[in-house]
């Protein structure tokens, strides 16, 4: 077991994500122990597992009690990932518009292709990943609605669209743009839901025409999460 904990804790520092595919990293969904000797490796030099069952990747990330030891001190961008605050709201425009939609797909086991029709025994099925209830954002549409709150058209397509890309939040295919393996991770859907949907960007997504979907509360997440964990643990 040591070995098998070296080595994925090994490709977790060297990759920053894994899919939940990955055979080590299914191995620590359904392993009690294993997962347990993973954390307490990660604990000792200050990282934690970031594990989100509605996420395709798991990643590693600063527990918070070493946040202030490694950012204090530090200008803005350090503790950002380098991201300037407009590129931050950019971020969020997009999780907006990816990962709420998701979210809705996922918790009614629906597909973006669904043809809205219900399943019996959908809520028995195991929550989806992937493209399947990931859509895309259109670059050009993007731009037409938030390039001039953001920083400009030029510079959101030739630089903050590329940053993101890099950090691994998004993906840039033929003028879309997908999520990306950290969106979903990073991003704390119970944090942010709330406060978007309620919140200042509501009133921004509206004056563009941009409709969001209704509000998932936090007992329904906890509650598919539960139920997400129990069938892991059965495969």
């Amino acid at each position: 077991m040591n070995q098998d904990i070296t080595n994925l804790t090994a490709r977790l520092l060297a990759h920053r994500w894994l899919p939940r595919t990955d055979l080590q990293v299914r191995r620590v969904l359904v392993d009690e122990a294993f997962r347990l000797e993973l954390e307490t490796r990660l604990a000792a030099v200050g990282l934690q597992l970031l594990d989100n069952p509605f996420a395709e990747h798991v990643a590693v990330g600063l527990q918070d009690e070493v946040t202030d030891a490694v950012f204090g001190g530090r200008d803005y961008s350090a503790s950002t990932m380098g991201l300037t605050r407009d590129e931050i709201a950019l971020l969020i425009v997009i999780w907006t518009l990816i990962i709420l939609p998701k979210r809705e797909r996922q918790l009614g086991r629906r597909s973006v292709e669904d043809d809205g029709q219900n399943d019996m025994f959908g809520q028995e099925k195991p929550i989806e990943h992937g493209e399947s209830v990931s859509g895309a954002v259109s670059e050009a549409s993007l731009l037409a609605d938030f390039g001039t709150q953001l920083g400009g058209r030029t510079k959101i397509r030739n630089f903050a669209l590329g940053k993101l890309a890099r950090l691994g939040f998004i993906e840039r295919r033929n003028g879309y743009l997908f999520e990306g393996p950290l969106l979903d991770v990073l991003l704390d859907y119970r944090v942010l839901a709330d406060r978007i949907i309620n919140g200042t960007l509501a009133d921004v997504l509206a004056a563009a025409g941009r409709a969001l979907p209704a509000s998932l509360t936090i007992e329904e997440i906890d509650e598919e999460i539960d139920l997400d964990n129990e069938v892991e643990s059965r495969r």
